[in-house]
């Protein structure tokens, strides 16, 4: 049996070029995050509606499944919350 899920190592590239994609950062953009960098309240392109989209980007490019009771504000925060909250749902 294959696991075709994104290794931790993978999941910041595929959260970073999800975020380029979703939020029309561009690579540039995108590749500058930093731990620290915040995302919802911080990006103008990170909104209220970005934030289903992100979520089910998430879902489909990760191979992941999140459910509502696992998402609060605080993982919108940073990049570094999100990184964190990804890589988590991907190990299991």
């Amino acid at each position: 049996m294959t696991d075709h899920t994104p290794k931790a190592s993978g999941v910041d590239a595929t959260l970073r070029a999800l975020l380029a994609d979703v939020l029309g950062l561009g690579e540039e953009r995108a590749a500058a995050l930093t731990a620290d960098s915040g995302l919802f309240g911080e990006l103008p392109e990170f909104d209220s509606m970005a934030v289903a989209t992100v979520l089910t980007e998430m879902e489909d490019r990760l191979g992941i499944l999140i459910d509502d009771d696992e998402i609060d504000g605080e993982i919108f925060e940073t990049y570094g919350n999100l990184l964190a909250f990804s890589e988590r749902k991907v190990a299991g």
